[in-house]
């Protein structure tokens, strides 16, 4: 495969750091930081510019917390000036990244998504009798950074652009407290001397992410000959009519994952009979329909009526939660939900006190 240069000069371009701003602004205008930014913003961008052609740069200390959907989940959120520079690397190396990938990745990538995948998954219901659903432990925190590096110089030769997404490795927060995991060939120190973890939340993570499970995305589709895989983030299914040769596609993934220093969850393999119904990304797929899943039903409505009060209340317009409805009102429409939505905003009631 032949390695992609002369990069550097279309990340530093005035346009491209233009572009990457208005991208990281996106729905963010009202922040604080983005206002400031934005006031001075020919001079802003200047100055990254010039930090970045004299290989000044530095990215500032993250703000981190925990957000609770289903579990607890700590996020890490990079100053303002950072996401524009996320945005400027990435808006000229994914698209380089992304022909590596098969098509049958589907997280952060442009034309894909969820209801993509869950189209494929539902497409393969109505042929295959089986599928493996495999998830991946801890996944964010385990992407080992000496594996990802090589990763990610065989794709990249431009030695400027390597030494910025080195500089935002280095300053990302890590995994640290956890109990050390060891594979075959580690010592005892082994664990405790290798950097870890990708914060959750970076538009350079998750691209990364991709770019880290593409050796065993081409593992399953080449060596294993899968013929219906897909993967969405560390979410995997494999579909087939043999129970027994999907077990052992299991052991074999196992394997390829330890190299990558990584472990399925003991309590997220399950193999399923398709005609059964199967949860995919956030909904319940039958080979001829679907649903949503129950706990996404029960967590909107919840939201809605929080929404439903603080709009009676004048504490919230209509324009500061209509795109979050919108947004699982596009979510739910993708499954036979009509008497869900129906009941659901007929038991609330938007009205001022």
């Amino acid at each position: 495969m032949k390695r992609a240069g002369r990069l550097w000069s279309q990340v530093l371009a005035f346009e491209n750091l233009l572009w990457a701003y208005r991208k990281a602004r996106k729905g963010k205008r009202q922040r604080d930081e983005v206002a400031r930014f934005s006031l001075n913003l020919e001079y802003e961008l200047l100055q990254l510019q010039t930090e970045l052609s004299q290989f000044t740069y530095r990215p500032s200390p993250y703000r981190q917390f925990n957000i609770y959907e289903r579990k607890p989940r700590l996020i890490a959120a990079a100053p303002f000036r950072d996401r524009v520079v996320h945005h400027a690397v990435m808006n000229i190396v994914e698209p380089l990244l992304d022909k590596s990938f098969i098509a049958d990745s589907y997280a952060c990538r442009k034309h894909k998504g969820v209801h993509k995948a869950v189209d494929r998954y539902q497409q393969w219901a109505k042929r295959y009798a089986y599928a493996l659903k495999l998830d991946i432990a801890s996944y964010f925190p385990s992407i080992d950074h000496a594996i990802l590096r090589e990763q990610i110089h065989h794709h990249l030769k431009d030695k400027y652009v390597l030494w910025l997404l080195d500089v935002l490795l280095e300053h990302a927060p890590t995994q640290t407290g956890a109990v050390p995991i060891y594979f075959a060939g580690d010592d005892l120190f082994t664990p405790s001397t290798r950097r870890i973890g990708l914060p959750i939340g970076n538009l350079t993570s998750q691209i990364l992410a991709n770019l880290y499970l593409n050796q065993l995305d081409h593992f399953i589709k080449e060596k294993l000959r899968a013929p219906a895989y897909l993967r969405y983030v560390d979410d995997l299914i494999l579909l087939g009519d043999n129970n027994r040769q999907l077990w052992t596609w299991k052991n074999a993934i196992e394997q390829e994952l330890h190299a990558l220093r990584l472990r399925i969850h003991p309590s997220k393999v399950n193999l399923y009979r398709t005609w059964l119904g199967v949860d995919v990304l956030g909904y319940r797929v039958f080979p001829h329909y679907r649903l949503l899943r129950n706990d996404n039903g029960f967590r909107f409505r919840r939201k809605l009526q929080g929404f439903a009060e603080a709009y009676k209340h004048s504490t919230l317009l209509w324009q500061d939660f209509n795109p979050s409805v919108q947004s699982w009102l596009g979510h739910a429409q993708h499954a036979n939900t009509y008497g869900l939505r129906d009941r659901i905003f007929s038991e609330v009631s938007f009205q001022r006190e």
